[in-house]
């Protein structure tokens, strides 16, 4: 019985949404069987990708600001061609090495345009080999608004020529991906939708919070973090606060943040029970990342989002105010976020209604490997590779 191979290139330049969204799908490609090989580039994250999953790490790089306008390495150094040059033939090694059945891109070509000195000879390599491995790209339900000309045009182009199924992590009862791209339509891949990719249901929190703060990887966010130290240190009340600064804020600046905690306010860099301590919390504060909002939804928490917007990001803006629409949460623009502005939100969203009930399917992971069993099975036929059965 054969035991699909897949090869999943993930990069993270900033937080680390990108890589916890695929270590989730990964995680459940395990659980369902596959052999799995992630090839990550972005700075390491203690517990990702995670158990039972193989792993190749590039020489790491990550964005030069929060506006994604440059590749840097970890001591901020612009990346040069030599660099490139390294990073793409370790690529291409990791992937002869794997001899995968299924290859799947996180993000590219829909995004994640930067690395394409490495991507775009990998795929090449992928329509050369016989026999040909299936190609799948990964991304989220909602994109990053496209305002260079003829940038969908060229996303539409690399799908139709090289890929074979497009996974939309996402609920179409929420958002389909014709709402962020235009172009939906002239993709002639497969296109498919998982669900969004949620973690299983968490323990109960072993600690409970009024209101819990968190900032994602904590490389974006400082002004949410510095507007909850504030409102906390103002705060006439007996709440109890909890702030999670996101295991990328550098070190000086997280001692700093702790030395001047009020006796009210805990600080974290990272909780790994955060999702328990979301269904215990009366509040989650945070920003508007797809995994955040997969983990309030799954909690049932109150939620007020401040979505991440700087460098023109879109993508935050568009999911919040979807999620305001439907009763989800509260939205606090990064523009108004002051801390006497998050003070006033947070009290007047403590005194709303619960969150409205939802079905939103949120079971992304395991139907992420449904998708691609039941993809591969129908592509292996149509390619004549003549396998019987998988597993």
């Amino acid at each position: 019985m054969k035991r699909l191979r897949v090869f999943f290139y993930v990069q993270h330049l900033l937080g680390i949404g990108h890589l916890a969204r695929a270590s989730r799908i990964a995680a459940a490609l395990v659980d369902d069987g596959f052999d799995v090989t992630v090839v990550t580039g972005g700075a390491p994250i203690a517990g990702f990708p995670g158990p039972g999953v193989k792993s190749v790490a590039l020489p790491p790089v990550t964005s030069g600001d929060e506006g994604f306008s440059g590749l840097v390495d970890l001591q901020g150094k612009p990346i040069d061609e030599a660099f490139k040059k390294c990073r793409s033939e370790m690529l291409l090694q990791a992937f002869r090495d794997c001899r995968p059945d299924i290859v799947i891109v996180e993000a590219f070509p829909f995004g994640r345009r930067q690395m394409h000195f490495e991507l775009l000879p990998l795929i090449e390599a992928i329509d050369a080999t016989s026999p040909k491995p299936l190609l799948a790209t990964s991304v989220r339900d909602i994109l990053q608004d496209r305002v260079k000309p003829g940038r969908n045009e060229e996303t539409v182009d690399l799908i139709n020529r090289y890929f074979d199924l497009v996974m939309v992590h996402g609920d179409p009862a929420f958002a389909t991906i014709d709402r962020t791209f235009p172009l939906a339509g002239a993709i002639r891949a497969e296109v498919a939708y998982t669900g969004l990719v949620a973690a299983p249901p968490p323990p109960a929190a072993s600690e409970r919070f009024d209101v819990l703060v968190s900032v994602g990887g904590g490389a974006a966010g400082k002004s949410l973090v510095t507007s909850t130290i504030a409102a906390a240190r103002n705060a006439n009340n007996a709440w109890k606060w909890c702030l999670i600064t996101g295991p990328n804020l550098p070190k000086d600046e997280f001692d700093v943040i702790a030395r001047d905690a009020t006796p009210g306010l805990s600080i974290f860099r990272f909780r790994a029970d955060f999702a328990s301590l979301l269904t215990g919390a009366r509040l989650s504060v945070s920003q508007a990342g797809y995994n955040t909002v997969c983990d309030i939804l799954r909690a049932g928490c109150r939620s007020l989002l401040v979505p991440f917007a700087a460098g023109a990001e879109t993508e935050q803006t568009v999911r919040a105010l979807m999620l305001e629409e439907l009763g989800l949460a509260t939205v606090l623009m990064e523009k108004d976020l002051t801390p006497e502005g998050l003070a006033q939100t947070i009290a007047q969203a403590l005194l709303g209604p619960a969150p409205a009930a939802h079905r939103l399917d949120l079971e992304g992971g395991p139907r992420s490997a449904q998708i691609l069993r039941e993809q591969y099975r129908r592509w292996s036929r149509k390619e004549g590779l003549g396998f019987g059965k998988l597993q």
